[in-house]
């Protein structure tokens, strides 16, 4: 590990993002220049004292997960996170299996909907990104670790996943996850995290060992929603995607239509905010 040049990395990169570029606001008094140390520390989802020790040629041996969250708050490319992981002591991943690198361009979208239900997953239903509206919706899905980031493996394994939905939805839902699941395993083949998934499912579950069998096929097709708030009851919601081909990756982003009683639900949640009782949901392709 070069820790000079990490940190001098570190230092340029931050140096070279203005507020405005990661949906921050700029402020009368700003002398920096650049975004702040806090700044990287909040948006990349670590201490403050920790990221300003890497800074200063002392902190710790960052582990993978670190640098790819160091990526995605510093809006690096692929080329500057291969660099980023090349000056930390690690071999450089391997691209096709890199689904939690997000797309700068991708990440200045997102930062433009900070006040909408929205998040970035990846074609095997990992959240890589929530607003705060988000995580009020459906819960903070951060908090999955291993096979369980995956929301097709929850929703097989998993039965307060399938909780947020309407029971007359879920048969519909369980197909379609099944089919994006048999999708991305033709793509990837053996030996990719979507082959470790089917595998732990083939397992574990009747359930989708019966629907393997019969080779789902569909299209990323992101249906409406009917929502179980455990505070605000049924909210039905129109879901929009954007997607990044290189990536692998969705960005998500659930409405209401305008002057309906899940429109003034949705208004009500971005206020209240996320509760207790709404973590660890679940979101959906």
């Amino acid at each position: 590990m070069d820790r000079a040049r990490l940190a001098d990395f570190l230092r340029t990169r931050r140096e070279a993002l203005q507020p405005e570029d990661v949906g921050l606001p700029r402020g009368r008094r700003r002398r920096t220049s650049g975004l702040r140390r806090e700044e990287v520390a909040v948006l990349s989802d670590m201490s403050i004292d920790y990221y300003s020790r890497l800074e200063q040629h002392r902190g710790p041996h960052p582990s993978e997960q670190m640098l790819s969250a160091l990526a995605r708050g510093l809006r690096l490319s692929l080329e500057e996170r291969d660099h980023l992981f090349r000056l930390a002591g690690y071999a450089t991943p391997q691209r096709h299996l890199r689904a939690d690198h997000i797309n700068p361009g991708m990440m200045r979208i997102f930062d433009g909907l900070a006040d909408a239900a929205a998040q970035i997953v990846t074609y095997l239903g990992e959240t890589l990104k929530q607003t705060r509206l988000s995580v009020a919706l459906i819960g903070d899905e951060s908090l999955h670790t291993g096979l369980a980031r995956s929301l097709h493996y929850r929703w097989f394994t998993d039965p307060e996943t399938r909780e947020l939905y309407h029971e007359e939805d879920q048969e519909d839902h369980t197909r379609l996850i099944a089919a994006n699941l048999h999708r991305v395993y033709t793509r990837d083949g053996a030996g990719s995290r979507a082959a470790a998934i089917v595998d732990a499912l083939l397992d574990k579950s009747p359930e989708f060992t019966a629907i393997w069998g019969e080779h789902p096929v569909t299209g990323p097709y992101c249906p409406p929603k009917r929502v179980r708030h455990p505070q605000l009851g049924l909210l039905e919601l129109h879901c929009q995607t954007l997607l990044d081909p290189d990536q692998s990756q969705l960005l998500v982003v659930y409405t209401a239509t305008p002057g309906t009683e899940s429109y003034d639900k949705l208004r009500l949640l971005s206020i209240i905010g996320a509760q207790p009782e709404s973590a660890g949901a679940g979101s959906t392709l």
